[in-house]
């Protein structure tokens, strides 16, 4: 059964660790992050970008794919079902269609309306028991046509919209999503402080968590960070295990290639890093 983000993340707050947002982007992603959060007795964020969301047959589609995973693979780790990044109006599809929690992210509009969206976005997923994200100073780099150029997150800002009754929060702190370049400044802790600070005990949220030190992701954490997105190290990963296999010429007898033996590699690449990012985190044996 699909759970809110709220208790999973108060709960990390609380024991100074973080849980892992991974984010899916077929069959194959989904079951290999429930198994290993399984194996790990980890609560975990199943997140899906609008784009992933029409890859993968629409919103109703991932939510009966997740739920029929939890039941069928005997899943009792704490699991919530993510829109990252969201539009206004996709906000409302995934409520509707059973998603567990959502981002809106309204970074790119003014404070003022970002502030009337998210308010409407809070009231609409609180009738239904639905965690809500919100987003202040965009992220930067590109994620599934989301552009930012990075940026960082007024703490009053981030004030005023903790305050409207979000249950996370992301702020722009210097992290981009995809792969950080070499002149990367690394991330900003005093705006990090100061921001944590300013919202409390405001569960904070770290994007871009692929190619992020491990001292950096360690340090985060202890100023408040509770949840890290991960998907870049995942595409990565799956990516490089399937084309190995399909590159050493393997399963070419018979019919040709099977798709669950090209896969497969994948597969166990994609339970490898979250189990790596699960240790790192501090969330194994939390669920």
């Amino acid at each position: 059964m699909l759970v809110s983000a709220k208790e999973m993340l108060k709960k990390a707050v609380e024991g100074q660790y973080a849980v892992g947002q991974f984010n899916i982007n077929n069959l194959e992603w989904t079951k290999a992050i429930l198994l290993t959060a399984q194996e790990n007795n980890s609560p975990v964020i199943l997140g899906v970008s609008e784009g992933a969301g029409k890859y993968m047959g629409g919103y109703k589609t991932i939510v009966g794919m997740v739920n029929g995973m939890i039941e069928e693979l005997n899943i009792t780790v704490p699991v919530a079902l993510h829109l990252d990044h969201g539009s206004y109006d996709g906000a409302l599809k995934v409520i509707e269609a059973g998603f567990s929690s959502v981002m809106f992210d309204g970074s790119h509009y003014s404070i003022e309306e970002n502030i009337s969206k998210t308010k409407e976005i809070i009231e609409i997923a609180n009738a239904k028991g639905i965690s809500v994200e919100a987003e202040v100073g965009s992220i930067g780099g590109e994620e599934d046509g989301v552009v930012g150029s990075g940026e960082i997150a007024d703490p009053a800002e981030c004030k005023s919209i903790a305050d409207l009754g979000i249950d996370m929060l992301a702020a722009g702190i210097g992290n981009i999503h995809g792969k950080y370049p070499e002149n990367w400044a690394g991330l900003n802790f005093d705006a990090l402080a100061a921001i944590k600070d300013a919202t409390k005990d405001m569960p904070l949220v770290l994007h871009g968590g692929t190619g992020i030190p491990e001292d950096m992701i360690k340090k985060a954490i202890s100023l408040g960070v509770a949840k890290i997105n991960v998907n870049t190290e995942c595409q990565l990963a799956f990516a490089k295990a399937t084309r190995e296999y399909i590159e050493a010429g393997k399963d070419l007898e018979g019919k040709g290639f099977d798709p669950r033996k090209i896969l497969a590699p994948g597969f166990e690449a994609i339970k490898a890093t979250v189990k790596e990012k699960m240790e790192l985190f501090g969330s194994v044996n939390k669920a």
